[in-house]
């Protein structure tokens, strides 16, 4: 009998083993230990800052495709350009228990208490295109090469005023220009500006370059929130004070939406007309609105960078992390946000202009013909 209770016991514990076992292996998708089972249906918070660019819109569709593709459910914030809102948000996600964070910040100093809160539940965060700044609580970087977007911006402005085939000496020019960065709050803005600074620096101080209205330090030319109002009406306040007489041969704008408010400025001012041609004006992101406006010889180029390839690092990078893998990344070097340097993999930038705009956003997929029309 004693035999008998001994079996029966060891065959309860067994069937006892075997339920725990399987509980603990599956998920709620009948998912597997195994691989990324563990992790997969697991929600991920994505955070961006605003609806009121179309590229915004795009990269938050863009990552929920990819993460979905892999079987996570998301959730999408926008924080519409206030940061305190975001934080909130960020917040709201964390206590929603989101396994991942996937952050585009709108004030990339203002993360750090709110990060804190993701470290003590155990959530790991990736930084999206705008790298957090101030805190250790950053895990990865998703981004482009952000100094060769300004560079590639800079070398379009040098090589169609002619300068470089003058680069040894004043030969040619000079040439007016005027700088505009983006917000001071994103740190990317010190990045495009130090790449197009890179280029157009030497040609400033050979006077091939002049900056009529003196403003060349980052801190005089940056254009909060990236606003297109803002920098038309800094565009308005150039054009009154420093060209009475003279002209602008050049703008660097660091933007698409900044670009479209210099614009606007420009041809308030009579340029665009026959007697009084536009300068040239660079920008960035290849929205619709920039692409029509190239075509139709306003704006002169802008720097295409494909968001659809950024949202897939990021996604690869969540998915390495929750399970337990170390993500790609090609840069262990230049992100130092203050508190650490953060691992980054960055994607190449491309300068898009009438000549090549249909191939490299066109047929690529990126922006449809019909949108153009």
């Amino acid at each position: 009998m004693r035999n008998r209770r001994a079996a029966l016991a060891a065959i309860a514990t067994a069937a006892s083993l075997a339920l725990t076992l399987t509980a603990c292996g599956q998920d709620s998708e009948g998912g597997s230990e195994e691989g990324k089972g563990s992790t997969e249906g697991a929600t991920i918070g994505i955070a961006m800052p605003t609806k009121s660019s179309e590229r915004w819109i795009a990269d938050g569709n863009n990552v929920e495709k990819h993460l979905k593709d892999m079987g996570y459910k998301t959730k999408l914030v926008y924080g519409e350009d206030d940061p305190d809102q975001q934080v909130g948000q960020i917040e709201n996600l964390i206590t929603q228990g989101v396994k991942a964070l996937i952050v585009a910040a709108i004030d990339n100093k203002s993360m750090n208490n709110v990060l804190q809160q993701a470290k003590e539940a155990d959530i790991p965060v990736i930084s999206y295109d705008r790298l957090i700044l101030g805190t250790e609580n950053v895990d990865y970087y998703a981004s482009f090469d952000n100094e060769k977007v300004g560079e590639l911006q800079a070398t379009y402005i040098v090589e169609k005023l002619g300068l470089k085939d003058g680069a040894g000496s004043s030969s040619k020019g000079p040439f007016n220009i005027e700088l505009f960065a983006g917000s001071n709050d994103d740190n990317n803005t010190r990045y495009f500006f130090q790449g197009a600074m890179n280029v157009l620096q030497p040609y400033i101080d050979k006077k091939q370059l002049v900056v009529r209205s003196g403003q060349t330090e980052l801190t005089q030319v940056t254009t909060l929130r990236w606003d297109g109002g803002t920098a038309q009406k800094r565009m308005d306040d150039i054009l009154t004070s420093a060209y009475k007489s003279e002209r602008v041969d050049a703008v660097l704008s660091p933007y698409d939406g900044i670009s479209i408010g210099i614009l606007s400025a420009l041809k308030s001012d009579d340029y665009g007309s026959k007697s009084k041609p536009l300068p040239i004006v660079t920008g960035q992101d290849a929205e619709v609105a920039s692409v029509k406006s190239i075509i139709a010889d306003e704006q002169s180029m802008t720097v295409y960078k494909d968001t659809r390839e950024l949202a897939k690092v990021a996604s690869n990078m969540v998915d390495a992390v929750l399970n337990d893998k170390k993500p790609e990344v090609n840069d262990e070097k230049t992100y130092d946000n203050g508190s650490k340097v953060v691992p980054a993999y960055l994607l190449e930038p491309v300068s898009v202009d009438k000549a090549n705009y249909q191939k490299v956003v066109v047929d690529s997929g990126y922006i449809k013909e019909s949108d153009l029309k």
